[in-house]
């Protein structure tokens, strides 16, 4: 199936965004030709009440976007390892629990893709990585009113995506299931709003 470019957006804090790029990073090693772009979202951001100080000015807060920053400096500096650490970064977050704010465990996941870990923090200390995730954020929200992750972007329309299921290896199933939800967006705008009434095991 050919699909339009596409946008998602992703906060490594959240399990859904883990399973729907978890489907992206597969379908795409698989050979899946499509232009997606991976857009950084902050959900602390997202979280801060009316008038309260943004994450971006707020020191304290910098460590909730450090793993979002080490990502985008590798899809910019190290496009081939991006997919890989990527994927990793959810994993050390969703399957072994660790603490995204920590240096050490980002380290560990950027050493572990064959990322150079001090090259990533030192472009973070930079500033720009900060600025692109304020960016992309602030424009998601602008243009799209984008209020959480995963949020599917196909032109002037967008839709935040609940997938309940990880593609455990299957490319196949990875790739049904992208091109399902894309499939959607693109051709029925009709369909505000699809939810089960109860999950099912």
């Amino acid at each position: 199936m050919d699909l339009p470019p596409f946008a998602v957006t992703w906060d490594y804090r959240c399990p859904f965004a883990r399973n729907a790029h978890e489907h992206l990073v597969v379908g795409l090693l698989d050979g899946a030709d499509w232009d997606v772009t991976f857009t950084p979202f902050s959900l602390s951001q997202s979280h801060v009440p009316e008038g309260g100080e943004p994450v971006w000015g707020n020191p304290t807060a910098h460590p909730d976007l450090l793993a979002l920053e080490a990502g985008v400096v590798v899809r910019k500096a190290f496009p081939d390892r991006f997919l890989e650490v990527h994927q990793a970064l959810f994993s050390a977050r969703h399957d072994d629990g660790d603490d995204l704010r920590e240096r050490k465990v980002v380290r560990d996941v950027l050493e572990g893709a064959g990322v150079p870990a001090d090259e990533v923090f030192n472009e973070i200390a930079t500033g720009w990585p900060l600025d692109e995730v304020r960016e992309a954020h602030e424009r998601a929200v602008a243009d799209h009113e984008v209020f959480g992750v995963p949020t599917f972007i196909v032109g002037d329309r967008a839709v935040f995506v609940r997938l309940m299921t990880r593609p455990a290896g299957d490319a196949a199933l990875a790739r049904r299931t992208i091109e399902r939800v894309v499939g959607l967006l693109v051709e029925a705008p009709e369909l505000n709003e699809f939810k089960y009434t109860k999950i099912s095991n």
